[in-house]
């Protein structure tokens, strides 16, 4: 039996998942990070844009695309897992460029946001532009179509389902409502013929509980480079006092 290759594997990791039993990512925001995750037996990985670039001395958003090109190929080096980039909107490239760099760093997948400067893109010319970016990348790239309708504070579902919907329509693997309400997650779920990621922050729910309420994958957003980083401050604090 041919063995699969590491994008196809990825992409099974998302599928037959039973209620309680998400797929766990861990984010890790440098090699270093992503070898600690490896070595406690997590299946694969997912950068955190925003922790990478805490890591790379910049706020979030604000990394160059080419920075975080690499720091994403040096984490794919030092592990042996699957490693999915967060790469935000696409820094500004062409679908081809965008897939090519993708596929340099070693990156089976990708979340790519719908908005930009704090307001919504327009779905339909979204739903268009992952098109291309599926059309260059074939089945060697597992995309994540981030929906940003609660961070930019359109709370209406119907909305939510709706980009959702267009962007698996479009060629997205997984979709990603980041930050939906407990009782919306359900009915995402339901209503997209998709995976749904969802990010389990520090004072909302479990992620088991997150995947009993429908998600299929959980991600961190930049909460564990946080916690590290309030760890290292902590210990900081402790050498300064003597």
């Amino acid at each position: 039996m041919a063995q699969l290759t590491p994008v196809a594997s990825f992409r099974a990791l998302h599928h037959g998942r039973t209620p309680g039993d998400p797929l766990i990512l861990p984010g890790p925001w440098d090699a270093g990070s992503a070898r600690v995750f490896e070595e406690a037996g997590f299946e694969a990985l997912a950068t955190p844009s925003a922790g990478v670039a805490a890591s790379l001395g910049y706020a979030d958003g604000e990394t160059p695309g080419d920075e975080m090109f690499a720091a994403v190929a040096r984490i794919v080096r030092a592990v042996s897992v699957p490693v999915s980039a967060d790469i935000e909107g696409g820094y500004g490239l062409a679908p081809k460029e965008l897939v090519a760099r993708l596929l340099d760093t070693g990156a089976v997948g990708c979340n790519l946001e719908d908005s930009a400067d704090g307001a919504l893109k327009d779905p339909a010319r979204h739903a268009d532009w992952l098109a291309e970016v599926r059309a260059e990348a074939g089945a060697r790239l597992f995309i994540n179509a981030r929906v940003d309708t609660y961070i930019e504070g359109v709370t209406d579902l119907d909305e939510t389902i709706a980009r959702a919907r267009a962007y698996v329509a479009a060629g997205a693997d997984c979709v990603y409502p980041y930050g939906a309400p407990a009782d919306h997650l359900p009915k995402i779920a339901a209503a997209v013929p998709a995976p749904v990621n969802q990010v389990a922050l520090a004072d909302g729910p479990t992620p088991r509980r997150l995947g009993e309420l429908g998600a299929a994958r959980i991600t961190f957003g930049p909460g564990l480079q946080r916690r590290a980083m309030k760890a290292v401050r902590e210990v900081a604090e402790q050498l300064r006092a003597g």
